[in-house]
């Protein structure tokens, strides 16, 4: 077995085993007998079922050659974009400590700002607008239209008077 086929079963065995925790994970989730058919476990279950089948299919690939061994014969391959990376990673990372102090919609907009960089956009301001729209969307069809609370903040508070 070769290096990248190892490795490509290494990263099928991972994503097959996300979905099983994903799977027990949708399994424990709490559920009332208000849901008469669709509940909080289907979406979850959805997404585990994905992952396991796109696990499968993975582990099948690396079993029979694994899909990398490809980049081993390419003369002149793209180097990894560390740019592009850390400025996914900071949108990461910018939701995480945004998203508690500012709310949902000033969170998401930072991310979605980072991440247009990362692909390359240059229309920074554009982008922003964009994304505020697009987020505060977001939050009004889940808090306002589907009752999920997805995290109020000063935005949030002054369009929908929501407590932050």
């Amino acid at each position: 077995m070769r290096d990248t086929q190892r490795s490509d079963l290494g990263a099928a065995v991972f994503v097959l085993v996300l979905g099983l925790v994903a799977a027990w994970q949708a399994a424990v989730i709490p559920t009332t007998p208000l849901y008469a058919q669709v509940g909080p476990k289907a979406i979850p279950y959805l997404i585990a079922a994905g992952l396991i089948a796109l696990g499968i299919g993975l582990v099948a690939a690396a079993l029979r050659g694994g899909w990398s061994h490809d980049l081993e014969d390419m003369q002149g391959a793209p180097r990894t974009n560390w740019r592009a990376l850390s400025l996914l990673l900071a949108g990461l990372l910018a939701n995480i400590a945004l998203i508690v102090p500012f709310g949902f919609t000033v969170a998401a907009t930072v991310q979605f700002t980072l991440v247009a960089a990362a692909f390359g956009s240059t229309a920074h301001a554009r982008n922003v607008v964009i994304a505020f729209i697009v987020s505060l969307g977001a939050y009004a069809l889940f808090v306002k239209a589907l009752g999920v609370n997805i995290g109020a903040g000063v935005i949030e508070a002054l369009v929908f008077g929501d407590p932050g």
